[in-house]
């Protein structure tokens, strides 16, 4: 949480942090200030001292609204930066951050680096900074040991955020479903009112619709993969597929607040209409691993023991698994879940084993997400709820959606 700042900082010898970017779809700048309309701002936080946002005069009431302490860009005149900078650009940005870091306090120790900005220009920007500030050391978090690690405990607002983008996304789901299911169907392919196919791509068109009628935005995208798509994890689904009887329709969906708030992950596999033997039979091997797995979570244990526990479990079904083989394209193929924020992936990782701190307690919110895939047979099977850890050490999904292979197509009178 953000009241564990000074305490990780601390843990990992840095003498502060500097975000920058946009205030949307910029997870560590939207954790930090709330959000708004911020088109370029920067969050700097000196280790036992608050955040101080530094921010454009046209965004000065946006930036009043965090809360937070606020510096306007404008209170360091441009004209003497000009005239020292002699035309090197780099250089009039860099004296521009050199006053806002004295001003701040923040000259001497190691300063982690967040956010999001153009890499190049940023580079240059952090090197000339560098040079102006010997005292101080830029580098990046790459052990996610400090803001992410903030970030993997959820307070009760973040939870709520996170359930009512549950809420949405399962209404939208139920409406997919429904959906499909009233469509008339010629030669086991869906079909519209003019007789064409109905497609992969339309319904994603609609899913994407629908979200953003109820405030949500997909900007990740949908996985909604049918076929010999289904079998390979990340397919997105190929536009212009027929959707048609009998086959594993994989739909993973994590949509997330409009403006690149928090998001939920989600996944079914659906057979439309009914379900070949094999698939029925891969299907409840996955459900049965899956519900394995959840009777079996236990707070204060590393993520990976899950991973490894799923590993044993397919492999107890003569399933290929990525712990036996790494390179392996069939069977299961990935980790059993991430953790979920305002990044759709973050910890804890469920494959980090040599990290301790990816271990569930409670305000952890996670995926359980196993699966098995045969694109050589043109199947695959995923399944997927969010969870949290509750203050009292309870694993809860935050919402309930059946959990059913086969959607029965409705009578067309």
């Amino acid at each position: 949480m953000k009241s564990d700042l000074d305490k990780l900082l601390i843990e990992n010898e840095a003498a502060g942090l500097w975000v920058t970017g946009p205030a949307q779809h910029n997870p560590a700048m939207v954790y930090l200030t709330g959000g708004g309309h911020m088109t370029m701002a920067d969050v700097i936080k000196p280790i036992g001292e608050p955040m101080v946002l530094c921010h454009a005069p046209m965004e000065r009431e946006e930036a009043a609204r965090t809360g937070l302490q606020t510096i306007n860009y404008t209170q360091f005149p441009l004209k003497p930066r000009l005239e020292a900078a002699q035309g090197d650009r780099v250089l009039v940005q860099a004296l521009l951050y050199k006053e806002i870091f004295e001003q701040i306090g923040l000259t001497e120790g190691t300063v982690l680096l967040y956010g999001r900005s153009e890499v190049g220009k940023h580079y240059s920007l952090v090197n000339k900074l560098q040079e102006l500030l010997p005292g101080l050391t830029f580098k990046g978090d790459l052990d996610d040991a400090v803001l992410l690690q903030a970030m993997a405990t959820k307070d009760e607002a973040e939870i709520e955020r996170i359930r009512a983008m549950g809420v949405i996304t399962r209404t939208v789901v139920a409406r997919v479903a429904d959906y499909l299911t009233h469509h008339a169907v010629e030669d086991e392919t869906l079909v519209k009112e003019d007789g064409s196919p109905l497609t992969i791509g339309e319904v994603k068109g609609l899913i994407n619709l629908w979200l953003a009628e109820m405030g949500a935005e997909n900007p990740e995208d949908t996985i909604f993969a049918i076929g010999r798509d289904a079998g390979v994890p990340h397919s997105t689904g190929t536009p212009s597929d027929p959707i048609r009887l009998g086959r594993t329709i994989v739909f993973d969906i994590f949509p997330c607040e409009k403006g690149g708030g928090y998001f939920y992950d989600f996944t079914r596999t659906w057979c439309l209409g009914y379900a070949p033997e094999e698939v029925q039979a891969l299907y409840d091997q996955v459900k049965a691993v899956y519900d394995q797995v959840v009777s079996e979570l236990e707070t204060d244990l590393n993520a990976a023991h899950f991973q490894r526990r799923t590993c044993e479990l397919f492999e107890a079904q003569r399933h290929p698994t990525i712990r036996q083989n790494p390179a392996t394209e069939s069977g299961y193929v990935h980790s059993l879940g991430h953790g979920v924020g305002l990044n759709i992936h973050e910890k804890p990782w469920f494959s980090h084993s040599e990290d301790p701190t990816n271990a569930l307690v409670p305000g952890s919110v996670f995926t359980i997400e196993p699966g098995l895939y045969y694109p050589e047979k043109g199947m695959g099977v995923r399944l997927e709820d969010t969870y949290h850890v509750t203050s009292d050490g309870k694993f809860e999904p935050f919402v309930d959606y059946p959990k059913q292979l086969v959607l029965p197509m409705a009578e067309r009178k």
